[in-house]
């Protein structure tokens, strides 16, 4: 999927966001989104995955930040969050549908995008959820092709769920490999993440997307061997969250994909053809 002139205000809206959290002057701000904005303008036409622009620029806004985790404290409590739901509802969360819409309902713990707001009582907001229930619920197919799984992350808080989901895989017979971002990007989950929730002995093989390079979805150009050879592999690629949609939306040199996340935004929902705040575990094949 292609970067849009959509997209433009929504991606210096994160740039904004992840600039002010570690910078308290507001000219700096100007002059970081200012120039990330004319990067942007410089590489919008470029024939690549809507990611790959975007991770241009955010690593721009960190260089010019002068840290390469501004997210740090957000992703600490999102995980805090996560746990403390997971405390209250696992014993709930007994089929392979129930895990993935966890799954789903943890992508909501995002930040910077215009169309979303993160809630502030993230117990009462996922009980709501969880009895809503999935928009498009194509689980039952999904759980078909679970034999070989790689398993893409997105963000912090929802890897807690993301882990449960990876436990239910292993123990139903899955060979799973789990991957997460080479390098702290927004508030997306890094190998530092997955170890700390002991992913590193949970699933079959735990793989950075990159190696050291902060880039949002997958990149497949930066792909690292042990993790190219397991989507060579895969029976399934579960692809959390709206950047891993976008990078892998267009790919035709995959076996099935299972995109689960919450849709955050406009031209997202418009390419699936469902509204904003959709909860999806959609299957293509």
């Amino acid at each position: 999927m292609k970067l849009t002139a959509g997209c433009t205000d929504c991606l210096m809206s994160r740039v904004e966001y992840e600039s002010r959290l570690c910078i308290d002057d507001s000219l700096r701000v100007s002059e970081i989104v200012d120039a990330c904005r004319d990067l942007l303008g410089r590489t919008i036409a470029d024939p690549v995955p809507a990611p790959v622009i975007a991770s241009r620029v955010h690593r721009l806004a960190y260089r010019m930040i002068g840290d390469d985790d501004p997210y740090r404290s957000l992703k600490k409590g999102n995980n805090e969050d996560a746990a403390a739901v997971c405390r209250e509802v696992r014993g709930d969360l007994s089929t392979f549908r129930d895990l993935a819409l966890a799954s789903v309902i943890g992508n909501t713990l995002d930040y910077g995008a215009m169309a979303h707001t993160v809630t502030d009582n993230f117990v009462e907001f996922f009980r709501r959820e969880f009895a809503a229930g999935l928009t498009v619920d194509d689980t039952a197919a999904i759980e078909r092709h679970t034999s070989r799984v790689v398993y893409l992350a997105d963000n912090c808080g929802e890897i807690v769920f993301d882990t449960l989901f990876a436990d239910y895989l292993k123990k139903s017979g899955s060979h799973v490999t789990f991957a997460v971002r080479g390098a702290p990007i927004l508030n997306d989950a890094t190998m530092e993440d997955a170890v700390a929730l002991g992913l590193d002995r949970r699933v079959d093989l735990l793989t950075p997307t990159t190696d050291g390079i902060a880039e949002l979805g997958l990149n497949r150009d930066l792909t690292p061997p042990a993790l190219a050879d397991a989507l060579d592999r895969a029976t399934l690629v579960i692809a959390k969250g709206m950047a891993n949609y976008e990078s892998l939306s267009d790919d035709r040199d995959l076996p099935p994909v299972a995109y689960l996340m919450s849709v955050k935004c406009g031209p997202i929902g418009a390419d699936i053809g469902i509204p904003v705040g959709s909860r999806v575990a959609l299957l293509r094949e």
